[in-house]
């Protein structure tokens, strides 16, 4: 009898990035249009030498997006990776938009997207214009009603259904999140809204932005924006603001995920 061909199961591997989301359709990859997937992959595969690598990421971020922590993982079929010296050659044929930070192993069961359990964004808006944060900052001159927008993001706490922010089409089998962070701070000429949730949902930060300014420009009381958040219709809440302001600042995951055996 013959002896049976031994299986190789290959490594798999964390990578820590950053990126300008300015010139992307964002993270995912999708036809006729560019991407941070995309040009991982294609430098992946440039300095491990194989001609296919396939990366799965944390989220996924619309067009002009940004992310200052961002996480994917992948499966190289290679046996092991330096990881310091695959981390500097990568360095190397990245995009000047996008960099890597960290690279290293995790046992076969970790998963970027699935094993996340809290995320956290920011959204940021200039209240002076400033040309030089026109890509990174939503601009917005009038005066705002900061108390009242932080009380209306107070209601948003705790495990709720946020269906009223919800893009149509998103997808989502459900569209309940624990939002554990709301809240407007003002520092350096800037209104930065943080918000941190065990996931969103599809335009989520976006619309939730754009509800909050209509609370801070007095055209919604808090009764009413309560009443958004039960209508479960995103027909009642406001426009999503402009992507530029919006970052992806954290993402966190058990112990567990990062062990190797």
């Amino acid at each position: 009898m013959e002896q049976e061909e031994e299986k190789t199961e290959f490594a798999r591997y964390f990578l820590q990035i950053a990126y300008d989301g300015t010139n992307y359709h964002g993270w995912q990859r999708q036809p006729n249009a560019h991407s941070v997937q995309e040009e991982l992959e294609k430098a992946l595969c440039k300095i491990l030498r194989l001609p296919k690598v396939v990366t799965l990421g944390c989220g996924r971020t619309d067009t002009g997006v940004h992310a200052s922590d961002f996480y994917l993982h992948f499966v190289p079929e290679i046996h092991e990776l330096n990881e310091g010296e695959t981390l500097f050659r990568l360095q190397q044929v990245l995009p000047k938009d996008i960099a890597a930070y960290k690279l290293f192993k995790v046992n076969n069961r970790a998963h970027a997207r699935f094993d996340a359990n809290e995320r956290s964004y920011e959204y940021r808006i200039a209240k002076k214009k400033d040309p030089f944060q026109r890509n990174y900052t939503y601009f917005y001159g009038k005066d705002l009603n900061v108390e009242a927008m932080n009380n209306a993001a107070q209601l948003m706490l705790g495990s709720h259904d946020f269906a009223c922010f919800c893009k149509s089409g998103g997808g989502q089998m459900t569209t309940i999140c624990d939002v554990r962070e709301a809240r407007w701070e003002e520092k350096e000429g800037l209104l930065i809204f943080h918000i941190t949730a065990d996931r969103f949902l599809r335009n989520m930060v976006r619309a939730v932005v754009g509800t909050l300014l209509q609370v801070g420009k007095g055209e919604m009381n808090l009764e009413e924006f309560q009443e958004v958040l039960n209508s479960k219709s995103r027909n009642e809440a406001g426009e999503s603001v402009r992507p530029n302001g919006l970052f992806l600042t954290r993402v966190i995951y058990p112990e567990s995920t990062f062990r190797t055996n």
